[in-house]
């Protein structure tokens, strides 16, 4: 195939000016509200060389918040603030996917302005700690969405899709990994339901296909993405004896709907991954969240990948693709200013002199 990183390609109804990606990185620097933050478009620009800008996990919904400051993307003044970035980042030259992320049963009450439990597919805590105000706490046990909630999720998402696109932004990437709601519902350990939403593979599929039904037909195929991270046992998943036949069927109902794109992110089942990219006919982008920079463009020019995403490179890099151009070292990523916190960590990486 011999893609190249740096040449131009085609995403959805999209133009892109390269085929590298920034990954969504969650900053935790918007407002309580969740508006996002004054220095956020700032960020964004900064990093704007990339052909594909994909922001953080932000929430469709009250009860899709689970951590600290994350924004969201279903009030007038999330939309604003929103817009502001849009325009932002257009200006640099890239396009702007906004990530809808409902953290599902991944909250904490002491983390949202309603204080109230998270929910779930089940009344299954995921048995780990989360950061709050008062430090690191268990995360209680969610409250388990009826079947009526559930389409009332599905129609949160449509909503902040479209009103993704109000603010500006070129479309959306469900987060259907890292453990969050889409995931929980695929995972035995996260569900355990008996209607049909749980049991079968079908059933555990059939909430992330819907809620790609739904944006496909608010906002349109071809400004609609998913992430998904097979095998990824965060925030206590297992998704059971069949996960890769569960990925299977589910990349193949995704396919129909003819999504701009499949973002994965790559934990090493490589015969799966095969699969997945066979079953697959729109664009793929892959994150392999380990990946050297000597190998950056290695699965493009397999034809593995039609795009790369990385995270940790563009954080600390805001001239990335420049500095890949140029052969020149990379700024290494300061965790400790990964979450919250001011501008330190988050505008203030230097481009190359």
């Amino acid at each position: 195939m011999n893609q190249h990183p740096f040449e131009p390609t085609r995403l959805g109804r999209y133009a892109l000016s390269n085929r590298l990606v920034m990954a969504p990185m969650t900053r935790s620097r918007a407002l309580p509200d969740g508006t996002p933050g004054a220095s956020a478009a700032t960020y964004y620009a900064q990093r704007s060389g990339v052909g594909l800008i994909i922001s953080e996990g932000t929430q469709p919904s009250e009860d899709g918040q689970g951590y600290l400051t994350t924004p969201g993307i279903h009030t007038d003044a999330h939309v604003a603030g929103w817009r502001a970035i849009a325009d932002a980042v257009h200006a640099g030259g890239s396009r702007l996917f906004i990530q809808l992320m409902h953290a599902g049963r991944v909250s904490h009450p002491d983390n949202t302005p309603h204080h109230r439990p998270g929910v779930a597919p089940s009344a299954i805590a995921p048995g780990v700690p989360m950061f709050t105000l008062k430090g690191m706490l268990p995360i209680p046990e969610p409250r388990a969405l009826s079947v009526q909630e559930v389409r009332q999720t599905v129609a949160d998402f449509r909503h902040a899709a479209r009103r993704a696109i109000d603010a500006g932004a070129d479309g959306v990437e469900i987060h259907g990994a890292n453990g969050y709601l889409v995931h929980q519902f695929l995972a035995i350990s996260a569900n355990t339901r008996t209607d049909d939403y749980g049991g079968s593979i079908a059933n555990r599929a059939r909430f992330a296909v819907e809620v790609a039904q739904a944006i496909t037909e608010e906002i349109g195929a071809d400004r609609t993405g998913i992430r998904l991270s097979p095998g990824n046992p965060m925030s206590g998943i297992d998704e059971g004896p069949e996960a890769a036949d569960l990925y299977r069927h589910l990349v193949a109902e995704l396919d129909r709907l003819g999504l701009a794109y499949l973002h994965l992110m790559h934990l090493g089942n490589e015969a799966l991954l095969t699969d997945l990219r066979a079953l697959w006919k729109q664009a793929l982008i892959l994150n392999r969240p380990s990946r050297a920079r000597d190998a950056i463009g290695a699965d493009l020019a397999t034809g593995l990948a039609d795009l790369e995403s990385y995270g940790q490179f563009v954080l600390a890099n805001p001239d990335f693709v420049e500095r890949l151009k140029a052969g020149a070292p990379m700024t290494a990523a300061d965790r400790n200013s990964f979450f919250g916190g001011s501008d330190q960590g988050y505008i203030d990486y230097p481009a190359m002199r």
